[in-house]
């Protein structure tokens, strides 16, 4: 006899790319890169969703080791700090590739840059039977070329997997039309369509990876990793953050 299936734990979404930027593992009391906590709970948040039978791919970045934008002012060349950073976001992917394994979940690492010895090169059709056999794909090496971020990485990547949606981690619960930690009178917007956010100039991605998605029509909600469970109501549906469509 099959178990009847609960309507609010139901996800809306077959196949997603969750974009997780690589400050978001960092320590900001104790300035560490991977801070165990929070890798802890960002895991088990992907494990209950996997459980789902969701399909998840992961893009994440490495901003929180070497960010390339900022290398310049270190006296590193942009191309050499955005090599950098392809590869700190490497470093970020075994950390998520390993504690998710401790927890049962199978993961392949999927790498832009060829790095055989700890990855396997990104190859669309091999991700794709990865996510089918309900293995978390983790994409990382951005898109394997200088000056290109990892949002763009993020939308190429879901164009690319045919995902249904792109889920951007941030640190602010949505889209607002001016910054929200130093305006109190700032609005959220809970939907908003593409032309209206390239309009209103506001920040969601960068413009390639914005423009990747108006494209090839791939809604984007951005939202708040660091409130909990909030990967699994995105998931079913609930409101949450803003959606961009």
């Amino acid at each position: 006899m099959q178990k009847k299936t609960d309507a609010k734990t139901n996800p809306k979404y077959k196949r997603i790319v969750i974009k997780l930027g690589g400050e978001g593992l960092r320590n900001i009391d104790s300035g560490e890169a991977i801070d165990g906590r929070i890798l802890k709970n960002i895991s088990y948040e992907l494990k209950e969703v996997h459980t789902m039978g969701v399909q998840i791919g992961l893009v994440v970045g490495g901003g929180n080791i070497f960010r390339g934008l900022t290398g310049e002012k270190r006296g590193v060349d942009r191309t050499t700090g955005d090599f950098m950073g392809m590869l700190s976001t490497i470093v970020n992917g075994l950390a998520l590739m390993d504690y998710l394994e401790k927890l049962g979940v199978p993961v392949r690492l999927q790498s832009a840059l060829p790095l055989n010895e700890v990855a396997e090169p990104f190859i669309l059709r091999k991700a794709i039977r990865h996510l089918e056999k309900r293995r978390l794909v983790i994409f990382v090496g951005g898109t394997g070329n200088p000056y290109f971020s990892t949002d763009t990485a993020a939308s190429l990547r879901a164009s690319e997997i045919g995902a249904d949606i792109i889920m951007k981690a941030t640190k602010v619960d949505g889209i607002y039309d001016k910054d929200p930690i130093k305006y109190k009178d700032a609005k959220k917007y809970n939907e908003i369509l593409f032309m209206d956010a390239l309009k209103q100039r506001l920040n969601v991605m960068d413009s390639t990876a914005f423009s990747l998605c108006l494209d090839n029509k791939m809604p984007i909600l951005i939202f708040n990793m660091g409130k909990g469970g909030s990967i699994k109501k995105a998931v079913i549906g609930e409101k949450i953050g803003s959606l961009v469509k």
